[in-house]
């Protein structure tokens, strides 16, 4: 069995950015490289939204783009320009072929079109157990989430952020296109945190999303009924659903470095990296990918590379207030974007703020619930 120098299992965003940015650095060069998955996963089956100062990285893939977004509640609701932000969309199946494309045009990187069962370590090596055999390697980077450990311990609150989308077209133009719908939660609660999300492709075109944050997931027609009464509030009936989409993303702070090991390191959603107070994974996996690149560079142990951030802290004690108020959900997002601006909102999220802008976002969000979630978290050693 020949061993190659890395292979990386599963190829959703995670797997294939970080393929793609081994593929576009000479340092890789003369590195064997073996990508394993079931299918390479060409279709439009994700839609992944970020926010971002200036054009970025990602620019010939965008879908569409909005300089402004919406927030509504019952007590704060404004149309926010967000520059030098813009909100953007990218659609999966262009990204997956664009990426593909550079992936493939590599010599030493090789794909197999196979499940892969399961990651065995020794001491110099890991063995990846895969229907079509086994295949040896020094460093694994896996995205498959084969350690459901976070959804059975107590210790950190395990949210979902869940939701249904249609992709509708309208018989005229119901849309304002320079406006994506952050959030909106002036729908029923109903106990829980819950909104709709709009995002306008054109005046006639757009995603609506019904999604929560919460633990449990709902029946498929409690999602669709909400995106029906919604539409029919807004006045909008007479259309057609041109695609839809599911999602059920961990929100979650649990340590999933703690399973990282010298060879053996899990990445994108496996490894934690979807921001835990907000769902968002795409641009933290860009983020990560990069600083994986550069750490490969001067350093083999993969379980040194993440390191602790004050904003691990800060996701946990969100997490811990709602997870335990979950109702006031609504009110909670309010007094952020009530009393911050959205750039602040932003960095912060964005993990880029400075401290005084910490203190600023801190102050705003109910002050006696995180204090109890502070002390809670002492009492737990964290």
């Amino acid at each position: 069995m020949k061993k190659t120098d890395y292979i990386i299992t599963g190829v959703g965003a995670a797997g294939l950015i970080l393929a793609y940015r081994m593929a576009g650095d000479a340092y890789f060069d003369n590195k064997s490289i073996l990508i394993i998955d079931k299918n390479k996963n060409l279709t439009n089956n994700r839609t992944w939204c970020f926010w971002e100062n200036g054009e970025g990285e990602w620019g010939d893939f965008l879908h569409k783009t909005w300089p402004k977004i919406y927030f509504g509640s019952n007590d704060y609701s404004k149309v926010i320009d967000t520059n030098p932000y813009h909100y953007k969309m990218i659609r999966s199946g262009k990204f997956y072929t664009g990426l593909w494309e550079v992936i493939g045009k590599k010599q030493n990187i090789k794909f197999i079109n196979s499940a892969v069962d399961s990651i065995l370590e020794y001491d110099n090596d890991v063995e990846v157990i895969t229907a079509e055999g086994s295949f040896k390697s020094a460093k694994v980077f896996n995205s498959i989430d084969f350690n459901k450990q976070y959804l059975t311990q107590g210790k950190y609150p395990v949210l979902q952020q869940h939701f249904i989308g249609w992709f509708i077209k309208t018989e005229k133009n119901e849309f304002d296109d320079d406006v994506a719908t952050f959030m909106d939660f002036e729908i029923p609660q109903n106990g829980t945190t819950a909104f709709m999300y709009v995002l306008p492709i054109s005046k006639t075109e757009a995603l609506v999303e019904y999604t929560l944050f919460s633990e449990k997931l709902l029946a498929k027609d409690d999602y669709e009924k909400a995106i029906i009464a919604y539409l029919k509030d807004k006045g909008i009936e007479n259309y057609t659903i041109e695609e839809t989409e599911r999602g059920i993303i961990p929100m979650t702070s649990f340590k999933f470095q703690q399973f990282n090991t010298k060879n053996v390191i899990n990445i994108g959603t496996a490894g934690g990296w979807t921001k835990a107070s907000t769902g968002y994974t795409f641009m933290n996996t860009t983020k990560k990918t990069k600083q994986l690149i550069e750490f490969l560079k001067e350093e083999q142990n993969l379980s040194k590379f993440t390191k602790p951030s004050k904003y691990w802290f800060y996701d946990l004690l969100f997490l811990d207030v709602l997870a335990q108020h979950n109702e006031e959900g609504p009110n909670l997002f309010s007094n952020l974007f009530r009393k911050n601006k959205i750039q602040t909102i932003f960095k912060f999220l964005d993990e880029e703020s400075s401290l005084t802008e910490d203190l600023k976002i801190i102050k705003s969000v109910p002050s006696m619930r995180f204090a109890k979630a502070v002390l809670k978290r002492i009492a737990y050693g964290f």
